[in-house]
């Protein structure tokens, strides 16, 4: 492992008078033969973090925060390698809370282990010596696949809400299983998410709907989705989405309930549209609930979709994205729209196309694990191709005449944007009319009108 790490790094532990560990993830990932491009650089020792930030700031490192009521120092080097370094600790919690109430200062690596979450992220590899220490036997867990809690399942949980959602994602990063012991203290502790701040979950969640990035395994995100499913966790954090569990759907078009059918399509979505595929049905349960009925939850899942992203304070542009993208998954479902209908839709929903398509593909795919394409987006690509074929425009830029033609012509400057509305309207249904000089001849028309 010596030979992976950065040199800034093995100079650093090589000029402290106390050792200097690699804990965690990345110690854990190249165990398991995964360590990524690059990773997290979790450090720590029973030195002082004063000595730590004294002798790093010689070597030409910054040092970029210092928090010595827990010992964390946050550092990068000259290469941009970012670190956390922390001090051998025992921690107290209030149960539930993120951060420890008490904090205690340790020379004992085996105090500082069992304060952590997992045995396989509690290996530490002494880098001046080159060696690892294993104090609870995470090594043996890491060969077996295994996510094995450092104390009992129900004191680990039960000291840190965010450790429910810490499972599922390192259990989808890294293809390991929880054991019994820790699904099920999970299970019984699930109701501490209610103190875990939105922006923390909202990280966790978004990192395990990409956990394929990091696994190199399609299914990964799926998995770490069912873990917070059976744990009760994703009641907590959905509970709209849950109210699916048991909702049956159509057999004729359906093979899964409300629930795992987004499961399901959150498997079959590429990055681009997991969440859009994670919240695409989230309308279901309300409107049956309402109704007795499926109808119009695209619509209300629009709705309900903003305001969870709202809860969980996502960036605006994701929200406003996914919230557009559930409105239009049932687009032409029943494939009666008629052509022109869909050529307005192509439009405009132009800026999402690609992945409106992507999500209409999961969704057929979710259904009953069709991999086959999906016959709404293959007759939507047709008709686009058609149109771009012809010369339609798609958008107002495409349309070959633009303002300061219209003006030229004498349009009064006020009226310039909807005369171009009603030519690229013109030009939808046939692209032969872009045509410039006949969009020319026909401004001159709607002008004088």
């Amino acid at each position: 492992m010596i030979e992976l790490l950065p040199d800034p790094l093995k100079k650093l532990a090589r000029a402290l008078p106390f050792p200097l560990y690699l804990v965690g993830g990345s110690v854990r990932d190249f165990l398991r033969g995964a360590l990524q491009e690059k990773p997290d650089y979790d450090i720590c020792s029973y030195g002082d973090e004063s000595a730590l930030v004294e002798t790093a700031l010689s070597m030409g490192f910054t040092v970029k925060s210092v928090f010595r009521a827990t010992g964390t120092v946050k550092l990068a080097d000259a290469e941009k390698n970012e670190y956390e370094f922390t001090r051998f600790r025992s921690d107290k919690y209030v149960r539930g809370m993120h951060r420890p109430s008490e904090v205690c200062f340790t020379d004992d690596i085996s105090l500082d282990a069992v304060r952590r979450d997992f045995c396989a992220n509690a290996v530490y590899y002494d880098v001046k010596q080159a060696l690892f220490v294993d104090p609870l036997g995470g090594m043996v867990d890491i060969e077996r696949k295994i996510l094995r809690t450092v104390a009992p399942a129900k004191k680990v949980f039960g000291e840190d809400g965010l450790r429910l959602l810490r499972l599922a994602r390192i259990a989808a990063q890294t293809g390991f299983s929880p054991d019994e012991e820790c699904l099920a203290g999970a299970k019984e502790n699930a109701a501490l998410l209610c103190d875990v701040v939105p922006e923390r979950i909202y990280a966790e969640l978004n990192a395990l709907l990409h956990a394929d990035e990091k696994a190199g395994d399609p299914a990964a995100p799926y998995r770490g989705l069912c873990i917070l499913r059976d744990t009760k966790v994703l009641h907590r954090i959905l509970p709209e989405l849950t109210a699916g569990e048991g909702m049956a759907q159509r057999s004729d078009f359906h093979a899964y309930d409300v629930l795992e059918h987004s499961l399901r399509c959150v498997l079959y979505a590429p990055p681009s549209v997991r969440w859009a595929a994670l919240l695409h049905d989230i309308g279901k349960p309300f409107c049956f609930l309402r109704d007795g009925n499926f109808y119009l939850h695209d619509k209300e899942g629009m709705r309900i979709a903003r305001a969870v992203l709202t809860r969980l304070k996502a960036p605006t542009r994701l929200k406003e994205e996914t919230a557009a993208l559930v409105a239009m998954h049932m687009r032409d479902n029943t494939l009666a729209m008629r052509e022109i209908k869909v050529r307005r839709e192509l439009c405009a929903a132009h800026a999402l196309l690609d992945r409106l398509f992507a999500l209409l593909q999961a969704d057929y795919s979710a259904c009953k694990d069709d991999l086959s394409p999906a016959p709404v987006v293959e007759k939507w690509k047709r008709i686009l191709a058609r149109m771009k074929e012809e010369g339609a425009p798609l958008t107002l830029k495409e349309l070959n005449v633009n303002g300061s033609d219209l003006l030229a012509l004498g349009a009064p400057p006020e009226k310039t944007g909807k005369l171009l509305e009603t030519l690229f309207a013109e030009c939808i249904p046939d692209g032969k009319q872009n045509e410039r000089a006949r969009l020319l001849r026909r401004a001159r028309v709607l002008i004088e009108q």
